[in-house]
C-alpha cells in the first residue's frame, strides 16, 4: 500500500452535510484531477422520510441477475464504501478518465491522525437541520441495512 501524504489532498469534512452535495463537489474535483480525502462520512445527511430512504437501499441490495448472480450490481453497507460508491456514480467509471479519477478518492468514517492537522474546504451549504425536515445520518442507514461494526 503506497504511503499517503496529506499535503497532495483537499479534504473535505461531511459532518452534517448532505451527502449528495459533498459527493458532487468531490466528483467534480476528481474529475480535475485532484486527489481527495473526504472524513467522517458516517455522520453526514441524507435528506427524505426515512421509510422511502431504506426502501431505496434496500430495493439496491436485493437486485439478483437470474442467470448468474454474480454479475449483479453490488451495494456496500459499510458507510465509508456506501459513500465511495455514490460518488463513483457521478463518475464515469468505466473510461479511463474516470477509473483514474477514482482511484485518487480516499473515505473515512471518522477523522484519522494523518488528516488532524490538513487544512480542511469547506462546503457552502445551510445548516441541514433548517433545510429538511426528515432526515437520516449514513450511519443509521448502514445499520438499517445489516451492517454492524462487530
Amino acid at each position: 500500500m503506497e504511503s499517503i501524504d496529506p499535503k497532495d489532498y483537499i479534504v473535505f469534512d461531511a459532518k452534517s452535510k448532505v451527502i449528495g452535495r459533498v459527493a458532487s463537489v468531490a466528483a467534480k474535483e476528481l474529475l480535475n484531477g485532484k486527489n481527495v480525502a473526504v472524513l467522517n462520512v458516517d455522520e453526514s445527511i441524507i435528506s427524505g422520510n426515512r421509510k422511502d430512504i431504506l426502501a431505496r437501499y434496500h430495493k439496491r441490495l436485493i437486485l439478483k441477475e437470474k442467470a448468474n448472480p454474480e454479475h449483479s450490481p453490488y451495494w456496500p453497507r459499510r458507510t465509508d464504501m456506501l459513500f465511495k460508491r455514490i460518488v463513483r456514480g457521478m463518475l464515469p467509471y468505466r473510461r479511463p478518465r474516470g477509473k483514474a479519477a477514482y482511484r485518487k478518492l480516499r473515505v473515512f468514517s471518522g477523522t484519522p491522525e494523518l488528516f488532524e492537522k490538513s487544512e480542511i474546504k469547506h462546503i457552502d451549504s445551510k445548516n441541514s437541520k433548517d433545510i429538511f425536515v426528515n432526515t437520516m445520518t449514513l450511519k443509521q442507514l448502514s445499520e438499517l441495512l445489516g451492517y454492524s461494526k462487530e
